[in-house]
Order: C-alpha cells, then sequence, then structure tokens
C-alpha cells in the first residue's frame, strides 16, 4: 500500500448556510489523502499504474464549485465521487477548511475531518 496526499487544494466557492455566503463566497482549503497500491507503479514508473493526482484535483475543484450549505455535505461528496471515479482507492481522508468564516469571532478556519474506506 501507499499514500497519496493533496495539500492546501485552495479554492474560492460559495458554501454556508447564511444568503450572503452564496453570493459573496469565500476562501476554502481542502486537504486530500488516499490510500492505494503504489507497487506496480514504483517499478513501472508509469502513469497509466499509479493514482493521477491530476484527476484528484479536478474532482476537488469541481465538488467545490458546487453549493453547499454545510462542509460536511461537499466534503461526503468529494469522497463519494473520488470512490466511484478511481476504483483503486481503498481509503480517503479529507478535511475541508474554511478560512475567516463568519461567525462573529477572530477565527483564522472552520475545518471538518471525515475518514472513509472503501466497503
Amino acid at each position: 500500500m501507499g499514500t497519496i496526499k493533496l495539500k492546501n487544494i485552495r479554492t474560492y466557492s460559495y458554501h454556508g448556510c447564511l444568503i450572503e455566503e452564496g453570493k459573496i463566497g469565500s476562501d476554502y482549503v481542502v486537504d486530500l489523502e488516499i490510500k492505494t497500491d503504489l507497487r506496480k507503479s514504483c517499478l513501472s514508473d508509469e502513469l497509466s499504474d499509479t493514482v493521477d493526482y491530476v484527476q484528484l484535483n479536478k474532482i476537488v475543484e469541481e465538488e467545490m464549485a458546487i453549493r453547499s450549505k454545510l462542509l460536511e455535505h461537499v466534503g461526503h461528496r468529494i469522497i463519494m465521487r473520488v470512490f466511484n471515479d478511481i476504483p483503486e482507492i481503498s481509503r480517503i481522508l479529507l478535511s475541508v477548511s474554511k478560512l475567516n468564516p463568519p461567525i462573529g469571532g477572530d477565527v483564522e478556519a472552520v475545518t471538518i475531518e471525515l475518514e472513509e474506506y472503501r466497503s
């Protein structure tokens, strides 16, 4: 087994329960970690023998572009899409952070973390 990590994927998205959040938007950071078998690609040096992190990044960007009220919801969509599109992945650890959330305090970010295993 092996791990592929995409750290600090930055997006400008429109998630949130407030109507204003859907109009104004906010900065987000996503971290995605996947488990997969990397033994074949270690030997072959071929992209076709591994999980393409360009595809992972594209999935995150596309799902972050679809408005959700809750970070949990968009996170779940990202996980389901990764599992559906890339059968070689056995585990996903995902965090979605909203930077400078409008919660009436000096808070750098609010983050949710989800971990799922392929069933």
